[in-house]
């Protein structure tokens, strides 16, 4: 360790620089939990679903919103996230459905 001391302290010159990479490492325990359980997929198509569904999934968790309570509004409002996607993003799509652009909410 002491042969490789400056190389293993370089990131104590750079201001703001990050203690660890947990962040990097729960991205990447993500995708390789999706990647062991893609492999019971039948078909391409449902591995496609299965992509998206975690792509979804992490972004909502990675903006702080519930992905299950995001995926239902998605579903809920599937028109109106048809007609216009960019309102209804993980980061914004509670200001959506508060201004009213949701339509009408479901029962329950």
């Amino acid at each position: 360790m002491l042969k490789h001391w400056k190389k293993l302290t370089l990131f104590l010159d750079e201001p703001g620089a990050p203690l660890d990479n947990n962040l990097c490492e729960r991205a990447l325990k993500k995708a390789i939990l999706h990647r062991k359980n893609s492999l019971f997929y039948k078909t391409e198509n449902g591995a496609a679903v299965g992509d998206l569904y975690m792509a979804l999934t992490h972004t909502a968790e990675l903006n702080g919103v519930d992905p299950f309570d995001y995926l239902v509004q998605l579903q809920c409002h599937a028109t109106q996230a048809t007609a216009t996607p960019a309102n209804w993003m993980p980061w914004n799509y509670r200001d959506t459905l508060a201004a009213g652009g949701g339509g009408t909410d479901p029962p329950g």
